[in-house]
């Protein structure tokens, strides 16, 4: 979703209440899904994107951190800690009217990066060289629902940066550049890794893989591996938060007279028992069978929506059953 705006992907105001972007994620995914556009693929793509903005806008936490830092919302908490350790520094003016300062400025988010994962000031602003720790790596991956529901795997080719072997890491040899690396201190890697994806995860999870990134330099801490999630719309379920919606077809004999029915569930069917005289349109919850909470125990439940299917091609015996039952029940 980078250099998108969410807010006008949903058509929606940046004030916009919690019922307005639900509102307009429910209007904008029934004309995109992809079982009312079949093949079309930018439907399906506007689709993926209108369920990321949802994803994003309807999380109080993700909203507030993508209304202050936009696309960038991911390094929030990176961006708050630096903006913490920047408040500690402090400028110190004596009497003599000269001024030493402690720290530097941050200047935006550049700086901001700089002052993770840069070198720093030291008293009177001159500079000292300190360990760099290894750069961070970011991959995206799509997983469908059900990997979502249960957790999964994935195998992730990385392509990085190392330092050079041979003068290692320093650029020279000899005083001469190294002519692996041509004085850079760095040589080109690829590397291979296989990573767990929790259960629970969402369109614009983030999950952190500790120190996966970028080899670090003079023994510094290696950089991160963070694993950008995007979840694969599913034909059957509409996701909202941790709570899973479906519709059930019911016939109507069974939506008059009551009986029991098969509900889709993402780990199997469930029996339904449909109470007497149930309504088209009726919602059962059944608590439990949604989506894990990221992190916790506890599971969002599931929503199914009764559609009452009415009987087509009926015998002469039918209709004179229905036109006795129109008699006794008139609209």
């Amino acid at each position: 979703m980078a250099g998108k705006n969410l807010y006008d992907t949903l058509g929606i105001k940046k004030d916009a209440t919690d019922k307005d972007i639900k509102q307009a994620y429910r209007r904008l995914a029934r004309k995109h899904h992809p079982d009312v556009n079949p093949g079309d693929k930018s439907a399906e793509a506007k689709f993926k994107g209108i369920n990321a903005a949802y994803e994003i806008l309807s999380d109080k936490e993700k909203r507030q951190k993508y209304d202050k830092y936009g696309d960038k919302w991911q390094y929030a908490d990176q961006f708050e800690q630096a903006a913490q350790q920047q408040a500690q520094y402090r400028q110190y003016s004596p009497e003599d009217g000269s001024s030493y300062h402690f720290g530097r400025d941050i200047g935006g988010m550049d700086s901001i990066f700089e002052q993770l994962f840069g070198s720093g000031r030291g008293l009177g602003g001159s500079r000292r060289s300190q360990p760099r720790r290894g750069q961070d790596l970011e991959s995206q991956v799509e997983v469908t629902l059900e990997e979502a529901y249960s957790g999964t795997s994935r195998t992730i080719n990385l392509q990085g940066e190392e330092p050079c072997h041979a003068c290692h890491g320093s650029g020279q040899i000899q005083n001469l550049p190294c002519s692996v690396c041509r004085g850079s201190g760095v040589v080109a890697s690829m590397n291979r890794l296989e990573v767990k994806i929790p259960a629970g995860v969402t369109t614009g999870s983030r999950v952190r893989i500790s120190g996966k990134g970028q080899p670090s330099y003079n023994n510094a801490a290696n950089g991160d591996l963070y694993l950008n999630i995007t979840v694969s719309p599913h034909p059957a379920f509409e996701r909202q938060g941790d709570d899973l919606n479906t519709t059930i077809s019911v016939p109507l004999t069974v939506a008059v007279l009551g009986g029991e029915v098969q509900v889709p569930t993402l780990k199997g069917k469930l029996a339904l028992k449909i109470p007497l005289e149930t309504q088209n349109g009726r919602i059962f919850r059944l608590a439990g069978q949604g989506m894990p909470h990221l992190g916790k125990s506890i599971k969002g439940d599931l929503l199914a929506k009764v559609n009452a299917i009415l009987p087509t091609k009926l015998s002469e015996k039918e209709k004179e059953l229905f036109r006795q039952l129109s008699q006794l029940h008139p609209a």
